[in-house]
């Protein structure tokens, strides 16, 4: 039975390949084994990022269109502010432009694409994903539902040096958003790059309960408090990993569970890349990039809300780690997705620039104080449906080169 389900499953999946990319595919190796034809053809990656912070060539912004408002799963629940679940209830499947007030939904589209044109100017190239209706049903394995948004590549890309890595996503909503990449993806993986999928959950009802746990000891000594996801099947978010060469940090949130961080480990270990889990005091994390952040070699910037548990280990590897001043959003602006610290959610240009929010000026002073000259762009609004300058992007290459910058001499990070 199992083998059926998983056979009908890999037919569709096929299928709904071959509608975007319009590329036939005939059998599983046809399309995953890259290194027979890459060694024939010697041919060089497009992709080349191994840091957050090294010169920035070219770069991926996601785009908002046919953004769909999710159904209140209980994996959208659990990350979105208990104040905006009747939002969700009442707009589940509509789409977020005319869920949310017209006005907002325009000035959202045009800060994105303001985004886009200010990447350009600095002379980075700037490639979109492409749109995909994500109001459409579909039915797979245990569960119905639509999609949501292919707005926030970060989410679903992990690159390490020449590979893209696609994460599993765990919210059944952002099943298929791969659709949207698989065209970049195809053309990036034909000019040279590797290209890894992770597996996707099978499961779904014994990979997200109900309701998360909230009783017995904290997160620092047990993972699944507060977790709304089991250790059924690996799942992670790619933004969930924060990228530093031979040393990757990961975290348990509720879209990333132990057996995701372990699947990405195992995978990357022989590459001689190292990923280690951070805990944080956050009571429902989803992502690590509005919690803690690598802006240049010895240097992390943590949010002080949720400062993060390992913290000393850190700072005994020779850096520093400075505590983000408090955000200055107005509290009257609408949120439905995310927190006011998405000011932390910041885009390296290099190691002497980067993108913050035009409004966020305590932000800006800090990173001044560090040597860091900031680039102010309006994007508050786009920060409405759920991300920062570095959710809505994914940078594909950088004048990058894989390198060590922590000194663990003076001890690892425990295993946790």
């Amino acid at each position: 039975m199992a083998s059926t389900i998983l056979r009908k499953f890999y037919q569709q999946s096929i299928r709904c390949i071959q509608t975007v990319t319009s590329v036939p595919i005939k059998t599983v190796s046809s399309l995953y084994s890259t290194d027979v034809e890459l060694k024939q053809n010697k041919l060089k990656s497009p992709v080349n990022s191994w840091n957050e912070w090294d010169p920035l060539e070219e770069i991926i912004v996601g785009t908002p269109e046919y953004a769909t408002v999710p159904h209140l799963l209980p994996e959208v629940k659990t990350c979105a502010a208990s104040a905006k679940h009747d939002f969700y209830i009442q707009n589940g499947g509509k789409y977020w432009a005319d869920a949310i007030p017209k006005e907002h939904w325009q000035l959202l589209c045009k800060q994105v694409e303001d985004f886009v044109k200010i990447l350009e100017l600095e002379g980075i190239k700037v490639v979109r994903p492409d749109p995909v209706d994500h109001r459409k049903s579909y039915k797979l394995l245990d569960f119905e539902t639509q999609g949501f948004y292919a707005a926030m590549p970060r989410d679903f890309l992990l690159i390490v040096g020449d590979e893209i890595i696609e994460s599993t996503m765990t919210w059944r909503s952002r099943y298929f958003e791969y659709l949207a990449y698989r065209p970049l993806a195809l053309n990036y993986w034909r000019q040279g790059a590797k290209w890894t999928i992770g597996p996707k959950p099978t499961n779904f009802s014994k990979l997200i309960r109900d309701e998360p746990i909230n009783v017995g000891l904290s997160d620092e000594h047990n993972p699944d408090y507060g977790k709304v996801t089991t250790e059924s099947e690996p799942c992670f978010d790619a933004a969930d990993f924060m990228r530093a060469g031979r040393d990757i940090f990961a975290q348990r949130s509720q879209v990333t569970n132990l057996s995701g961080i372990e699947w990405v480990r195992r995978h990357l270990e022989p590459r001689g890349i190292k990923v280690h889990r951070l805990s944080f005091v956050d009571p429902r994390p989803m992502h690590i990039d509005a919690t803690f952040t690598l802006v240049k070699p010895g240097i992390a910037i943590q949010n002080p809300d949720r400062p993060c548990h390992q913290v000393d280990f850190i700072r005994k590897a020779g850096w520093q780690v400075i505590d983000a001043p408090q955000p200055l959003m107005k509290k009257d602006h609408e949120m439905w997705l995310g927190s006011n610290w998405l000011s932390m959610n910041v885009l390296m240009l290099d190691q002497n620039r980067v993108i913050v929010e035009s409004e966020e000026t305590g932000i800006q002073e800090m990173y001044k104080s560090i040597g860091i000259k900031p680039i102010n762009v309006k994007f508050k609004y786009a920060n409405s449906i759920g991300g920062g300058f570095h959710c809505w992007t994914c940078d594909i290459r950088r004048q990058s080169k894989l390198e060590s910058y922590f000194d663990w001499s003076k001890g690892e990070i425990p295993r946790i």
